[in-house]
C-alpha cells in the first residue's frame, strides 16, 4: 500500500497533489477524480456509469477515512466515494491511460465534459 507523504488541495486550480517522498508527485484534477470516483453512483454495480459535464467541478473538502482512504467532497454535491490509498495511487500512476479511455467513452456516447454543451450528431 502506497500512502502519500503529503496531500495538497488546490481549490483555485481544482487539483489535488499527492506526494510520495521527495521525488514522486502527482497532480490530479477534480474532474478526473470525480469521473473516476469509486462510489456506487459512478461504478454502478459492476457496470460503470459514464459521468459527463464535470469539466468545472471542484473539490471543496477532503477528510481521512480511517487509516486507509480519503473521503473527497466535490462542489456538485458528490461525496459518497472513499478513495483508498491503493486506488489513489492507481489513478495517479495510470492517469494518462485512464483519461484517454474516458475521453473515448465520452465521444462514443456523444457526451461532453462541458455541462453547458450538448453534442448533436447529424445523420446525413
Amino acid at each position: 500500500m502506497r500512502i502519500p507523504s503529503g496531500i495538497e488541495l488546490h481549490k483555485a486550480s481544482r487539483t489535488l497533489t499527492l506526494k510520495y517522498g521527495p521525488e514522486e508527485s502527482y497532480t490530479l484534477s477534480a474532474e478526473f477524480l470525480r469521473v473516476h470516483s469509486p462510489s456506487a453512483e459512478v461504478q454502478g454495480h459492476g457496470k460503470p456509469i459514464l459521468q459527463y459535464g464535470k469539466l468545472n467541478v471542484g473539490l471543496t473538502q477532503l477528510e481521512p477515512a480511517g487509516n486507509y482512504a480519503l473521503k473527497l467532497t466535490f462542489d456538485d454535491g458528490h461525496d459518497s466515494g472513499l478513495f483508498t490509498w491503493d486506488y489513489l495511487y492507481q489513478l495517479a500512476t495510470r492517469q494518462e491511460e485512464l483519461w484517454n479511455d474516458y475521453l473515448q467513452e465520452l465521444a462514443a456516447a456523444g457526451r461532453s465534459r462541458d455541462p453547458d454543451e450538448t453534442v448533436v450528431r447529424l445523420m446525413l
